[in-house]
């Protein structure tokens, strides 16, 4: 499948767009000041203990501690977990080492105080500081350093068996002793010179960052990757790539010089973009993003598709809409829910959506369209470069996933709590606004019988007590033997209000 990467600088945003056949796939974000620290290594200092958690929290001088899980702490070159997670577009066969002491516990593998060099394999998570490796993933463009782990493996990306024996075969002659690898995608095809050219450079950088470790106290930063526009570069520029276009002269530069060092190949597949219209617009990536930000999402069909996130889930609801079918009533419910399988896919990549999800499918009475829809999900989510888990349909038919969670969604990035409803996303309408002040006014009528009662309120909720519930506030004046002042407040929230005797 072919694609494009269109880069957008612009002020103190970047952002950079993948296109492929489906249209707009993938978007990252980086802000100037808010840049980024998955990748970067720093010197720690562990500042607490946690044995019931098995993890410890470790001060990198972010003003949040990391957290530091057991299976990500090593000795030497140990290991004490399968813990070569998938990082981004890395598919790599998972080592087969045994953890040499099973049950270790924490503090016998760390000390308050104690020195430590981490990499944050996580960002910072809402509340939750950045997840924290001490194993090390140096990546470069045909191969990703270990340092701390004796093994080579292959990007799953390679399906072609003799290929992907012939690059373990080159990387296993050539490494040094001890230098864990994994052969990244881009690397099919390659010849021994260009692996051996990028594992030097990989092993010259880890030299400095040790010898900068040294050197250093805790907390300091050792290491700090690439920015966005060149890690775009360097991660997704490939064959498959018909064009890298930037609208920033300073970048597509910095762009040319890396790719010309390390890419030469595809160099003249970097533009320069000089529309008069922002380069967004003219692909209709801005656009896309905007719809990425509502919950609905209408499928080709006529049916759509409702994705609600929430702090520890994301559930998503399928249904048929406008769309009638043309046989029978499975039969366009099979057709909706297979369409709607290859949607959501793309809107987890496309929305970053990770952790547990959960897909409620338009019940289907085949086990056949059962399966046929799971296998749709499942392939089209191999495109997606972050793992995901596909559990299957349950006992009351809906299908459990989770995803690697590695940064914020798309809509928390862009998006805040509304501060008119307070994050809700809902708000009592002015109907149900005028029964809480009809029980207000009777709270406040019954501490002292007769005179007057202002009621200070929204104009849309003034509205309603004057046309709407009129008679009703009669009958309560008469009942309560007050008069009723109904006062608009334009600068009032729509479900504030204020009820007062008048002396």
């Amino acid at each position: 499948m072919s694609s494009r990467i269109v880069v957008n600088t612009d002020f103190k945003e970047t952002r950079v767009a993948i296109l492929d056949d489906w249209g707009l796939s993938e978007i990252y974000i980086e802000r100037k000041g808010e840049r980024g620290i998955a990748g970067n290594i720093y010197k720690g200092r562990v500042v607490k203990i946690l044995p019931g958690m098995e993890a410890a929290f470790v001060d990198i001088g972010l003003g949040r501690a990391g957290f530091l899980y057991v299976t990500d702490v090593f000795e030497g070159f140990e290991m004490y977990d399968d813990i070569l997670e998938e990082e981004g577009e890395i598919e790599a066969e998972p080592p087969t080492i045994s953890r040499p002491r099973k049950g270790s516990p924490i503090e016998d593998l760390l000390t308050e105080g104690q020195e430590v060099v981490v990499q944050v394999a996580k960002e910072p998570l809402g509340s939750k500081g950045p997840r924290l490796t001490s194993h090390i993933t140096l990546p470069g463009r045909y191969l990703v350093l270990m340092p701390t782990m004796n093994h080579v493996g292959v990007s799953r990306r390679i399906r072609n068996r003799e290929e992907r024996r012939r690059l373990k075969g080159i990387v296993e002659r050539i490494r040094p002793a001890q230098m864990g690898f994994i052969v990244r995608t881009v690397s099919e095809g390659k010849g021994e010179e260009d692996l051996r050219q990028d594992m030097e450079f990989l092993l010259r950088l880890w030299d400095s960052i040790k010898a900068k470790g040294e050197k250093m106290r805790a907390p300091a930063l050792l290491y700090k990757d690439l920015d966005l526009v060149l890690r775009a570069v360097r991660d997704f520029f490939s064959p498959e790539v018909t064009s890298l276009v930037i609208d920033d002269p300073e970048d597509f530069q910095r762009c040319l010089d890396f790719a010309q060092e390390y890419l030469p190949q595809l160099a003249s597949r970097i533009q320069l973009y000089r529309g008069s219209e922002p380069v967004f617009e003219h692909y209709g990536i801005e656009e896309e993003v905007n719809k990425a930000l509502h919950p609905k999402v209408w499928l080709k069909s006529g049916g759509y598709i409702v994705i609600e996130e929430t702090e520890a889930l994301t559930a998503i609801d399928v249904n048929t809409g406008r769309y009638v079918g043309k046989k029978c009533l499975e039969d366009t419910i099979f057709r909706t829910n297979l369409e709607a399988a290859k949607e959501i896919a793309h809107q987890i990549r496309l929305r970053n959506i990770g952790g547990i999800i959960i897909i409620d499918f338009i019940d289907m009475e085949e086990e056949e369209h059962r399966r046929q829809v799971l296998e749709t999900l499942d392939n089209a989510l191999k495109k997606d470069r972050y793992p995901s888990n596909i559990q299957g349909f349950t006992e009351l038919g809906l299908v459990i996933m989770t995803r690697k969670r590695v940064k914020e969604s798309l809509l928390k990035t862009l998006c805040g709590p509304c501060p008119y409803c307070a994050g809700r996303g809902y708000m009592k309408p002015p109907l149900v606004i005028c029964y809480d002040i009809f029980r207000e006014v009777k709270k406040v009528s019954s501490l002292a019988r007769g005179g007057r009662i202002s009621v200070e309120v929204h104009p849309a909720v003034a509205k309603a007590l004057v046309e709407e519930e009129g008679d009703t506030l009669e009958e309560l004046e008469k009942a309560l033997k007050v008069k009723v002042l109904v006062m608009e407040k334009p600068d009032f929230h729509q479900e504030q209000f204020q009820v007062r005797r008048i002396h």
